[in-house]
């Protein structure tokens, strides 16, 4: 089992409702990476930007997207993850995929979509919770706004690391920023919040503040602000055994079931 993962965040900024430019950008930023790393993170909606036009830009999971994801993945021997849009059954999903160098696809519908943009009238709601094991870490992701729902992201699998895509503007980061640091905190674990920088077409300003935190939500991650950029993480296994162990606040969490 490994005891270590090392992680690539990729803040970015996006080109609205233009996958191929988007793949192109982020092709030239993985191609940098240098082979040691083991997971590349991607923003929310990363071959798009958040619109509210899912019939413009949206996918099957078997279409050029999902197919540059693997052929990058086995390339690079890394994982990739990120959200976009996928149609599937006549119904629009911001689905996030991690794909797997060995072309393995695990996927996870947002939850929570996001009622203040209308996302509750064009996308269909995820049902169902995810937990990817990965180079023996146990990986929680979810998308942006399920953020702020604690319930949701609640430790309950004994995960190592909760991760978030987003696209998270400038007027409502402070959000953002608490949050991440509360969901480490509370759930004594990684928690990894990769966010976009730039405007998008609603003329919605995104700051970035992609952060990394470890279990005692000490932040990891110095990344620029409204600017471009790549933070190389290292999480290690040992740090959330021998935190929780030595602390046990676990313990005494609450019992509760989803419905």
């Amino acid at each position: 089992m490994n005891t270590q993962l090392h992680i690539a965040i990729i803040q970015s900024n996006l080109v609205w409702e233009n996958p191929i430019q988007n793949r192109l950008n982020f092709m030239q930023k993985i191609e940098g990476l240098d082979n040691t790393v083991d997971l590349i993170i991607l923003p929310e909606m990363f071959t798009s930007g958040f619109t509210m036009s899912p019939q413009v830009v949206a996918e099957a999971m078997d279409g050029d997207t999902i197919q540059w994801m693997l052929a990058l993945a086995n390339r690079k021997g890394a994982a990739i993850v990120g959200s976009l849009v996928i149609k599937e059954h006549n119904n629009y999903y911001n689905r996030l995929v991690f794909v797997h160098p060995n072309g393995v696809v695990d996927s996870y519908d947002k939850r929570h979509t996001f009622t203040l943009a209308g996302e509750d009238k064009v996308y269909t709601k995820g049902e169902a919770q995810l937990i990817v094991n990965y180079k023996g870490f146990k990986i929680k992701p979810l998308v942006c706004y399920d953020l702020r729902f604690p319930v949701w992201s609640r430790l309950s699998d004994n995960y190592d690391v909760l991760l978030y895509v987003a696209n998270w503007p400038t007027k409502r980061i402070l959000a953002w920023d608490t949050l991440l640091q509360a969901r480490a905190i509370e759930n004594m674990s990684y928690c990894i919040g990769v966010n976009r920088v730039g405007l998008d077409a609603n003329k919605y300003q995104y700051p970035g503040h992609s952060q990394a935190y470890n279990a005692l939500g000490d932040k990891l991650t110095r990344l620029k602000p409204n600017t471009e950029d790549i933070a190389l993480v290292t999480l290690s296994k040992s740090h959330v055994e021998t935190t929780r162990n030595k602390l046990r606040f676990l313990d005494d969490k609450d019992l509760f079931s989803l419905k």
